[in-house]
């Protein structure tokens, strides 16, 4: 057997397999053989059938079936053998398949670019650290507050941050359009979770009106038939209502689990939990920035086939997202492919990089590590033992925080080998992150 590697472009290669025409005849006289011993015929006893009668009613199929366990066979040795990392399932086709003259396939695939990843560089990465200020605690507070208040019919004109109780009708070009109808729905105007224009216009309008609206859909539309056209919405506002904010007493203590007595510990626990919150996000932007500038540093090519394969994976998590079951979706239209590819792509860079990284550094968990940092997680649970208990017996837990303690290895190391600047930010401009 002998074969040849050849690079098509880029990652594509194509891997052509010679077989010795004696090996296949082997394959072939065994399963011959083999049939032979089963295959009833008129005129001939079991077992006694000829060979040539056999190949005559059987052998096209016996060929294909050799073909396949050929290759089946020879393609991952020789993968194996020239030390290529596949990164799809190979599209086989037959150069040569006439057993007098040996057998030659042809396969063609993708592979897994070889990595060396660079971890110095003139450039630098972002070190985040998040400031706090009293008013961010007092903002915080009242977002709480009115987060679990309560909505209050009011008799007046609407305004902005109130809830209007409305039905709508919208129409593009006075038909119809998917979506375009709701009864007794509840909209907080400035919410934003409805095309831009719309609650503008509910703004300073009276109970129990009948008034329309026009707007227009978004260019960029997730609905491609509705983006960038105007709509026209026939609206009835049938209740106006105000948020109440909630007091700061012992309900509001319990309904945010908080081990307060009076607003002053309050207050100190809010604090707490945007510190905590800060450290989050301080880590998550910092990773953001280094793995950017590593991006910047490291130019490398990500196989096509599993570029594809994310995109359609970040499609079906959309789906999901707006409650439709992805495997029942086939509607490409509603979120086309070609929308994800580039995320795909720089998440594919991510994961081969991280990979090729783990190998440069030699990173390992041990059990001690993995230990520590399940006994830290722990300590966000009411019982921290019990929590234990449940990581230990769930295998995929287990390994999404083997990769966690594994990043933060990582991240420890690339600190070290990677130059930094400081930037602070405010925690009320969090958002823009």
């Amino acid at each position: 057997m002998t074969s040849s590697l050849k690079k098509l472009k880029d990652l594509e290669r194509s891997l052509t397999v010679s077989i010795e025409k004696d090996l296949y005849q082997s394959k072939f006289n065994e399963k011959i053989s083999n049939l032979k011993k089963n295959v009833k015929l008129d005129g001939f006893r079991k077992g006694k059938v000829p060979n040539d009668v056999i190949e005559q009613r059987y052998g096209g199929s016996v060929h294909a079936e050799v073909l396949n366990d050929l290759i089946q066979d020879s393609y991952p040795k020789e993968i194996a053998e020239k030390k290529i990392r596949p990164a799809n399932t190979p599209t086989i086709s037959m150069v040569e398949d006439n057993p007098d003259k040996g057998i030659k396939y042809n396969a063609v695939f993708e592979v897994f670019p070889d990595i060396k990843p660079k971890v110095s560089s003139w450039k630098t990465f972002e070190k985040h650290k998040i400031n706090i200020l009293e008013e961010d605690i007092d903002h915080a507070i009242q977002d709480i507050l009115e987060r679990y208040g309560e909505w209050e019919k009011v008799e007046r004109n609407s305004a902005e941050n109130d809830q209007v109780i409305i039905d709508f009708e919208g129409t593009i070009e006075g038909e119809p359009f998917d979506g375009n109808t709701a009864k007794d729905f509840k909209l907080v105007i400035g919410s934003k979770s409805m095309i831009p224009g719309f609650e503008d216009q509910l703004i300073n309008k009276k109970i129990n009106s009948d008034f329309e609206i026009k707007t227009n859909f978004p260019d960029d539309y997730f609905k491609k038939d509705l983006a960038g056209k105007e709509a026209v919405f026939k609206i009835n506002l049938k209740e106006v209502q105000e948020n109440v904010p909630s007091k700061i007493n012992k309900d509001l203590y319990e309904k945010l689990a908080m081990e307060v007595k009076n607003e002053n510990e309050f207050r100190d626990e809010i604090k707490k939990r945007m510190e905590n919150e800060s450290v989050t996000q301080e880590k998550a932007l910092t990773k953001d920035s280094m793995y950017e500038l590593l991006l910047k540093i490291n130019k490398f090519s990500a196989p096509q086939c599993t570029i594809n394969e994310q995109s359609e994976l970040m499609r079906k998590e959309a789906l999901s997202r707006i409650g439709r079951n992805p495997e029942e979706e086939s509607d490409n239209d509603l979120f086309p492919l070609d929308t994800f590819k580039e995320n795909a792509e720089k998440r594919v860079k991510l994961d081969l990089l991280f990979t090729a990284l783990l190998n440069h550094y030699d990173l390992k968990v041990n059990q001690d590590d993995l230990k520590e940092f399940i006994e830290e997680e722990a300590k966000r649970y009411k019982d921290p033992k019990q929590f234990e208990t449940w990581v230990y017996n769930q295998p995929n837990q287990l390994d999404q925080y083997r990769m966690i303690v594994l990043e933060n290895q990582l991240v420890e190391k690339l600190d070290n080998d990677l130059k930094s600047k400081d930037k602070v930010i405010n925690f009320k401009d969090l958002s823009k992150y």
